[in-house]
């Protein structure tokens, strides 16, 4: 028995997963287990999570893979710094941040005291292992790879073509130059100033205009080879200290865009001022130029292999409305994304890449669902609704157990088509940050005004945000003017015209839905729960969101509980009890 352990550490998103003999047996993000969104740091809770969950001492452990080798394009680093003389208080502080780094194995001995990893420790290049983490987990045989993030060892992109166990990489883009710090930038610059705000821009772009397209093409480059080049008049990353923290916490970064593209663009918003149609057309510019940048590079790499199949990852793989344009605006006809496909995916993929490596063996691992992280028994359930019960008759709330899981479907669906607002907490958490049908909170997408009592009960987001559908697999042409497999979330389709009215809630405001293909092999229960609300209201999808506020998604039984109590959700149901709150309560 050959056991991989892959870590994205000393990063964003820092997360952990194990392979035992070339499968995937458990995966997790730090941040469920500190409670802290995008928790950077060396992972070592969701370390003991994976060994727990696969009954393992660190000791047993022959291969560890980190997702990061700082030896990698030293040469490009060397003629950088003698070519372009960045200040010293940069250089300075990238090698104290680099100093003050325990190795893997300090980190390992001090999360483990009195177990000792006496295996190999291997470095695999960032993107490499982004590239891994698409290819080497797909469906496809063959297949194009491409990432795209903010940087990761000294590169911003890179690509190249896998074949069976084999990837290799063919071309890179390096610093300073990065699409994801173009979209960060400007994200920034509109007011949503935290790590992971990108999305934001990506939810308000639909309400704009490309009327500043022009101007913030002036930001980035488009080459003939694919490769894109950033206007550095406008970005402080290359020449000037940024501050930023990827220790022990949230990660933060500082302002990345100079005083020029204020001139450029006018006044920066502050994050408390008002959106104005003037940001919701920079928002609007700042996607269509991404996506001309992102689709230039697709069409050179399309021209250099010839295969209708793409494998995408690296952050800016996260970004939905690009990805489904995928099919239409590039000749890929087959698109995979994983459900991590940022830097926490390169656990994942670090692992995968040092397995194929090892054993020259032929892939043997398809990762066509997302559960790979902690689950909890019935008993567990039982025992901390027992001990909670005088606080939830309080809360108003009726505690019922219902061991027939058709029942519990049926019921539950009742409950969403009443209205109501359901927490779902089912079998192993989701990998990656989309809530998939285990740790989800499920509503009515025919509602028009769902998506206002939601923010109103629990999530208390920007109105522009949209929710998403699940969809069972089989009806996704009916409702979608695309079909595809899309299990992870990570693609956004038009909604057919005829059928946005049906689906208000999950229908944004340009008639697109980011959705998510629901099987039954995948996931039987969830795939029940919306079989049985589409026999009760003829809509084969329920509206799904993450079961959170404001924190990462749910792990425990007892974040589960607490959220239910603490926001105004009518109905949690945890393994096979059903918790409601009476109506008025």
């Amino acid at each position: 028995m050959t056991i991989v352990l892959g870590l994205n550490a000393y990063h964003a998103d820092s997360s952990a997963a194990l392979l035992v003999d070339g499968k995937l047996v458990a995966a997790a993000e730090e941040e469920r287990f500190r409670r802290i969104k995008h928790w950077a740091g060396f992972p070592s809770e969701a370390i003991r999570y994976c060994l727990r969950e696969s009954g393992l001492k660190l000791g047993e452990v022959a291969h560890v893979a980190l997702n990061q080798d700082t030896r990698a394009n030293f040469g490009r680093k060397l003629r950088y710094l003698i070519g372009s003389r960045p200040s010293l208080k940069l250089v300075l502080q990238k090698l104290r941040f680099r100093s003050q780094r325990s190795g893997a194995e300090d980190l390992l001995a001090q999360a483990f005291p009195g177990e000792r990893f006496t295996g190999q420790l291997h470095r695999v290049e960032h993107h490499f292992a982004h590239l891994a983490s698409a290819f080497l987990v797909s469906p496809f045989d063959e297949a194009s790879a491409v990432s795209v993030d903010g940087f990761g060892d000294f590169a911003s992109a890179a690509w190249g073509m896998g074949h069976g166990s084999a990837l290799g990489v063919e071309d890179q883009v390096f610093f300073p130059h990065s699409l994801g710090i173009f979209y960060q930038a400007l994200t920034q610059y509109l007011g949503f100033p935290r790590y992971g705000d990108e999305y934001k821009v990506m939810g308000l772009a639909p309400y704009g205009e490309p009327h500043h397209a022009e101007a913030v093409r002036r930001l980035v480059y488009l080459q003939k080879d694919g490769s894109y080049q950033l206007n550095l008049e406008y970005f402080r990353h290359a020449t000037e200290r940024v501050d930023f923290s990827w220790e022990g916490g949230e990660p933060t970064i500082g302002t990345l865009y100079t005083p020029e593209l204020e001139a450029l663009l006018g006044p920066a918003r502050s994050p408390d001022e008002e959106l104005t149609q003037r940001h919701r057309d920079i928002a609007r510019s700042v996607q269509a130029v991404y996506e001309e940048a992102f689709f230039n590079l697709l069409a050179h790499v399309h021209r250099r292999h010839g295969s209708d199949r793409l494998v995408l990852a690296g952050g800016c793989a996260m970004n939905s409305v690009a990805n489904g344009k995928v099919t239409t605006r590039s000749p890929f006809k087959q698109v995979y994304v994983q459900s991590a496909a940022g830097d926490a995916g390169g656990a994942i993929g670090a692992a995968f890449a040092v397995w194929s490596r090892l054993s020259g063996e032929k892939r043997r691992f398809v990762m066509d669902h997302a559960y790979f992280g902690p689950q909890f028994s019935d008993g567990e359930i039982a025992s901390l609704l027992n001990s909670n019960k005088q606080q939830l008759e309080r809360a108003g709330c009726r505690i019922q157990e219902i061991v027939s899981k058709p029942e519990l479907c049926k019921r539950t669906a009742q409950a969403i088509a009443d209205g109501r607002v359901i927490g779902w907490f089912q079998g192993r958490m989701e990998w990656g940050p989309r809530a998939l049908g285990n740790r989800s909170i499920v509503c009515d997408p025919r509602r028009a005004d769902m998506k206002e009592i939601l923010n109103r009960k629990i999530k208390r987001r920007e109105s522009f945000r949209p929710f998403a559908p699940s969809i069972l697999r089989e009806a996704v042409s009916d409702w979608f003017e695309q079909d595809g497999d899309v299990p992870f979330m990570m693609q956004v389709f038009p909604i057919r015209p005829e059928k946005r009215s049906l689906i208000p809630a999950v229908t944004h405001v340009d008639g697109s839905g980011r959705l998510q293909t629901v099987t039954r092999e995948a996931n039987p229960l969830y795939y029940s729960l919306i079989e049985a609300f589409r026999d009760l209201t003829g809509v084969p999808m329920v509206l799904n969101t993450s079961f959170n506020e404001n924190e990462p998604v749910v792990c425990k039984p007892e974040e589960a509980l607490d959220c239910f109590l603490r926001t105004r959700m009518d109905v949690l149901v945890m393994g096979r009890y059903y918790v409601e709150r009476m109506q008025g309560q």
